[in-house]
């Protein structure tokens, strides 16, 4: 980090989010960050670092890439913070939804497949 902490290498952030520097450059091919130049090196600013921190917390909580970069880009517009949080609570109900969905379905499978092994254990019991 820069000794006035407002300016970010690379490196400052791969170190400090456990990425690796082509990760970052990835996100910045996306458009999700906008790092300024000095020379050849890149300079993340403070708005990049948070964004930074969005993106990765958004990949957590399996949004996809283009989810994230709604909700980011909402801040950027007329509804800024109220908007953007709207929003998000409208992806985490949906993302919940799916998650429940997925749980249901899992439990079904495991139910079913507890059936099938025991069916076939019982048919095993009595050929052998």
């Amino acid at each position: 980090m820069t000794p006035d902490a407002t300016a970010y290498s690379i490196s400052d952030l791969a170190q400090e989010f456990n990425l690796t520097p082509r990760a970052i450059r990835f996100y910045e091919d996306e458009g999700l960050l906008q790092p300024g130049r000095n020379g050849r090196r890149r300079v993340y600013s403070v708005r990049d670092r948070v964004r930074l921190k969005l993106i990765l917390r958004g990949k957590r909580l399996g949004f996809s890439l283009s989810d994230v970069r709604d909700i980011i880009e909402m801040y950027d517009l007329d509804a800024g913070e109220t908007g953007q949080l709207r929003y998000f609570l409208d992806q985490i109900r949906e993302r919940r939804e799916a998650l429940e969905q997925q749980r249901s379905d899992i439990d079904l499978t495991l139910k079913e497949l507890d059936e099938i092994e025991s069916q076939c254990q019982g048919r095993l019991a009595s050929i052998a």
